[in-house]
């Protein structure tokens, strides 16, 4: 199985839980492309059996630009594909999570999981459920 796990990071706290869900999924047996969104390969990223993307929640709770960005350019092609979304916020109450998962169904792909979301720097329980997330998101 390839897994993709995608993500755009500003202060450090999105990259911390896509580390963490990188490591389980690595831990899961499956093959990984792994990278930030202003740099992954876009064609390498589709043609994986699960896409994993992360953002954190930006201005008035949108996906960080890069982020939009990559996301805006592949989403036409994730019909049937198996996605989820994951990322951390600062104040506000997850709507930007929320409004993605609706674009990632509105587009035809099959949630992977339900959108996980951590409250600023993650802590040890939250890089734990980030872990359990991840294999979940891969079965």
């Amino acid at each position: 199985m390839k897994v993709s796990v995608i993500y755009a990071s500003t202060t450090g706290n999105t990259e911390a839980m896509a580390n963490a869900i990188c490591e389980a999924v690595k831990a899961a047996g499956a093959e990984v492309v792994f990278g930030t969104a202003d740099s992954a390969d876009k064609a390498a990223a589709t043609s994986s059996d699960v896409i994993l993307l992360g953002s954190p929640a930006m201005g008035d709770e949108v996906l960080e630009d890069s982020m939009e960005e990559f996301f805006g350019a592949i989403e036409a092609s994730l019909s049937g594909k198996k996605v989820g979304v994951f990322g951390s916020y600062d104040w506000g109450d997850g709507q930007w999570l929320r409004d993605w998962e609706d674009r990632v169904k509105s587009v035809g792909a099959v949630s992977a999981a339900e959108p996980l979301m951590v409250h600023l720097t993650p802590e040890d329980a939250d890089i734990a459920k980030c872990k359990e997330w991840a294999a979940a998101a891969v079965k």
